[in-house]
């Protein structure tokens, strides 16, 4: 590895240790000097390699993050009031958060939680429940062929598997970050790979997880975060572009599924539309997937993969 690949994998670890830092104490107060700390930076060269590897300021990352969890939480928790939702992401006070809200998504959290939820996507369009088009959060509904709904949607977006609401375990991740489209994960895996195989930690029982920190619905596909990881024993060192994470055990939705590349969005869609129907909403913590093996091996190239959604009571 030459100095330049070495000094970019460095940076990249150490704006992610940033971003998993800023993710995790979105309710307290975030200042400049403690992110540039935990990256081993001046505060005046972190403000200007964080903007240069996420594309965006710190400032301006951290507003957007607490704005997109407070989107996810007016959403899926409904029993909790605008103001708690408000401080539970960081804002001093309703108004102004309520001000933010509305410049950035071009509605207002009333009308927010008012709209459709969309349960299934089609063809890159969200729907509702009732085969309506929902809008992604600050977008136009979309256009779509009303011949799509004089069909039995459910035969075109919903698999016949087994769902059931388990405890998982706690999981130590080894793992290499993504940002973008989700078909673009692989490299990521590439990776990792190329760094835990040389130390021993790709074996036969080995197990991949995918761990989502960002909800489509309301962040660009270009800003949505996903952790291409490896389960892993005990405290494993890590370096470079490979950081360590841990899933909090707790109550998870798991679908079981065996699928093909293509089928990941049909998959979702299952889980998304279940969830309607079981009584339960979203709870703390990623959303992640969990594989079972190595597609390559399968004889008809197939995941076998848990989709597992982190649920409460509603």
């Amino acid at each position: 590895m030459n100095s330049s690949e070495f000094s970019r994998q460095e940076y990249t670890a150490r704006i992610n240790r940033v971003m998993d830092y800023i993710g995790k104490n979105l309710g307290d107060q975030i200042d400049l000097s403690v992110m540039a700390e935990i990256a081993s930076f001046s505060p005046y060269h972190f403000h200007r390699i964080f903007t240069f590897i996420v594309g965006e300021t710190s400032a301006d990352f951290v507003s957007r993050i607490r704005l997109e969890k407070a989107a996810q939480l007016l959403r899926d928790d409904t029993k909790s009031t605008v103001g708690d939702i408000a401080f539970r992401c960081g804002f001093v006070n309703i108004s102004s958060f309520s001000r933010v809200f509305r410049s950035y998504f071009g509605m207002t959290t009333r009308e927010f939680r008012e709209q459709e939820k969309a349960i299934f996507v089609k063809d890159g369009i969200r729907y509702g429940k009732n085969c309506k088009p929902v809008s992604k959060i600050g977008k136009h509904v979309q256009q779509v062929n009303d011949q799509f709904c004089s069909v039995d949607y459910k035969q075109l977006i919903i698999m016949d598997t087994k769902i059931e609401i388990k405890q998982m375990p706690e999981l130590h991740l080894i793992y290499c970050r993504h940002m973008g489209a989700f078909n673009k994960i692989g490299q990521a895996y590439e990776k990792l790979y190329r760094w835990a195989g040389p130390r021993g930690l790709v074996t036969p029982a080995a197990r991949t997880v995918t761990v989502y920190h960002d909800d489509p619905a309301i962040t660009s596909i270009d800003k949505v975060r996903q952790d291409a990881s490896l389960v892993v024993k005990g405290d494993v060192k890590v370096e470079g572009e490979i950081g360590k994470s841990t899933i909090p055990g707790g109550k998870y939705a798991v679908g079981h599924f065996e699928i093909r590349e293509t089928e990941f969005e049909q998959a979702w869609n299952t889980m998304c539309s279940w969830l309607t129907e079981s009584g339960y909403q979203p709870g703390e913590g990623p959303t992640y997937e969990y594989y079972h093996n190595d597609y390559n091996e399968h004889p008809e190239h197939k995941f076998i993969v848990d989709i597992c959604l982190p649920v409460k009571p509603l």
